[in-house]
């Protein structure tokens, strides 16, 4: 038996290989690598290059690995981006997710584990936030994922067929042991963006907004520690592999920080003052959200390792210092 990971290639996708093959499971991965790179893939996972749309490779993997679950990571995640190119986004994130959910059902896989995001509540009334909150995404990345959702509780209705939607808040840090990190160029988390600046790959790092209602004007967000969520995403397979109910949770540890908070986090552990340059807030961006994650800790019984934004910066600079010599 195998579990198929999608967009195992790519940042989030690589340490979950890690983690599943530390565990002793049998891995298969797909990605098209659009964004991920193949070496990061464990070589001890199946790795295949393809579109995860694609249901004829789909039903050949599940039936060649006799695939029993299927973690989904693959998908575009730039909230701007989305703004600016909904079409490739419902495609990239929706569509492709229908034709994965029906081939895992016609193949018989019923454990499917998605990738979805905070950004399904848009700007909550409250926080934290917790499950129960309105959902009004705010850009088409986060409709885009909403409708994957939607899409897996139907699809649970009417066949033999379970899902865990893990919403993510800011998820970064890299991997302890420095086997993988955030390794797309241009990518636009914050605080790989800050330690590329760190290192002087990039000359200064865009404050986007400094006028939001927070403490500093400056937005609010919940990092996760990426070893703590490819954490949750094994609990998960592990309630589902025991007959447990389908659910929809949070990832994150309830508190937030700001942006400045980061910058000011990563200069710290760069020894220099990061250059900054304040510019207006990207379309779709939200003043604050930070995750109520209790029903995570309650159902699956998840308890956070690495809840410290010092730790998360350190690994993420240090797995960026690696790159920088690569380079």
């Amino acid at each position: 038996m195998s579990i198929l990971i999608s967009g195992g290639a790519g940042y989030i996708g690589s340490h979950m290989v890690l983690a599943a093959l530390d565990r002793g499971e049998q891995v298969v991965v797909v990605d098209n690598l659009s964004t991920g790179i193949r070496g990061l893939v464990a070589e001890a996972a199946h790795f295949h290059q393809g579109n995860i749309g694609d249901q004829v490779l789909l039903r050949d993997l599940f039936r060649q690995y006799d695939v029993t679950a299927v973690i989904h990571f693959a998908g575009s995640i730039v909230v701007p981006e989305s703004v600016e190119k909904p079409l490739a986004y419902y495609q990239n994130n929706t569509v492709a997710s229908r034709n994965l959910i029906e081939a895992c059902i016609e193949g018989g896989v019923k454990n499917f584990i998605f990738s979805s995001t905070a950004a399904v509540y848009g700007t909550p009334e409250n926080n934290p936030v917790t499950e129960a909150a309105d959902l009004v995404p705010a850009s088409p990345y986060g409709r885009s994922k909403l409708m994957t959702e939607w899409m897996l509780e139907d699809a649970t209705r009417a066949h033999d067929f379970r899902y865990v939607a893990l919403r993510y808040f800011n998820v970064a840090g890299a991997d302890p042991g420095g086997r993988t990190g955030q390794s797309t160029p241009r990518a636009t988390h914050l605080i790989k963006r800050a330690c590329q600046v760190a290192l002087e790959r990039v000359p200064v790092l865009d404050i986007f907004g400094t006028d939001f209602p927070t403490k500093d004007g400056t937005g609010v967000r919940d990092y996760i520690h990426v070893t703590d969520l490819v954490a949750a995403h094994a609990l998960a397979l592990d309630h589902l592999r025991k007959g447990g109910e389908s659910s929809v949770l949070n990832c994150g540890y309830g508190h937030g920080f700001s942006v400045r908070q980061v910058v000011e986090t990563v200069s710290k552990v760069a020894g220099r003052k990061l250059p900054t340059r304040e510019s207006p807030p990207r379309s779709g961006d939200v003043a604050e959200i930070v995750a109520d994650s209790s029903k995570l800790q309650a159902r699956l019984g998840w308890k956070p390792q690495h809840n410290d934004l010092l730790e998360i910066v350190t690994t993420a600079y240090a797995w960026e210092s690696r790159l920088n010599s690569a380079s």
